[in-house]
């Protein structure tokens, strides 16, 4: 019974251990080990003992024996972004149904959640000014435990700031004047990229953000705005081309930079490929000049590799 017990165990259990891993994949433990190191396949090192996500390394071998098991599909997840939901329509409107391209807006930290679990190939982030993302991004990115399998790309830098009702549009933009109780707010939840530069842009104002009149969160950068045509909020963080996508009045604040998070093996897949390709083309610097505030200069940029990173 001993001995059921603990195989019917080792079945259903999330991990692997590295005589597991060699038997699947018919090789010896020391080349596991060293796949491991090296972090060419998913795993994670816990009080000095190789773990292997069961779940993920099914993906890895499906992924490696078939150069992208899924290279029909690209699901992006992450942070929201007009430009970039009008991107993909525009592209899964071009293939007609020999691909598909999801999106599906979770804010910048649970976005990196999902992919690091599997469930996504693309993660969308944004995590504070453009000059700091060099530094920024990369640590973001490194507190999952994926990293190392990972690539950082440049798909943007856009403008960043307030969006306000677009009777307030001529109005002298004082900061003082936007935090009295007759300012309702929308605000972002937490781990959202606008929500971390709408703390800051408090504190540097020396105030916190339950001192706001807060009347409502959104999960996206389209609901703050779109609370605010319904005069449901009269402020809240966003970008230029929230504002402009629902005629409202903006105050600009910074420019930040946007960037997509990948695993190596789907950096190289043809349909993200093509989403770098679209936006060099005259329709996408024509697409983003119309929604307003996008910068394309670096778009397709490769920033960062996770398996550059030096590890002690």
């Amino acid at each position: 019974m001993s001995d059921s017990s603990s195989s019917d165990s080792s079945s259903t259990s999330p991990f692997l251990n590295v005589h597991q891993v060699a038997e699947l994949l018919h090789l010896n433990e020391k080349k596991i080990y060293q796949l491991a190191s090296d972090g060419a396949i998913p795993s994670t090192k816990v009080t000095g003992k190789w773990l292997f996500p069961r779940r993920l390394v099914e993906q890895w071998i499906l992924e490696s024996c078939h150069h992208g098991v899924l290279a029909d599909r690209l699901m992006v997840t992450g942070s929201d972004d007009p430009l970039l939901s009008a991107l993909i329509m525009r592209l899964n409107q071009q293939q007609q149904g020999h691909a598909f391209y999801g999106y599906s807006v979770t804010g910048t930290q649970l976005g990196l959640s999902l992919l690091s679990q599997g469930r996504a190939d693309v993660c969308a982030i944004h995590w504070g000014r453009a000059e700091e993302s060099e530094l920024r991004h990369p640590a973001l990115v490194r507190s999952q435990s994926g990293y190392r399998h990972w690539v950082l790309v440049r798909l943007f830098r856009r403008s960043q700031g307030l969006i306000i009702r677009s009777e307030d549009r001529h109005q002298p933009h004082d900061p003082s004047g936007l935090f009295g109780a007759n300012r309702r707010w929308a605000i972002r939840q937490e781990g959202a990229g606008s929500q971390r530069f709408l703390k800051e842009w408090l504190a540097g104002h020396q105030l916190r953000l339950d001192q706001l009149n807060t009347q409502v969160v959104a999960y996206s950068e389209r609901e703050v705005a779109s609370l605010i045509a319904r005069h449901e909020a009269d402020i809240g963080p966003g970008t230029l081309s929230a504002a402009n996508e629902f005629g409202l009045g903006f105050i600009p604040i910074t420019e930040e930079a946007f960037d997509l998070v990948t695993p190596r093996n789907v950096y190289f897949r043809s349909l993200l490929q093509q989403m770098f390709d679209y936006l060099h083309s005259a329709a996408g610097l024509t697409l983003a000049q119309s929604l307003g505030g996008y910068t394309l200069d670096e778009c397709g940029k490769l920033l960062w590799r996770g398996d550059d990173v030096q590890h002690t």
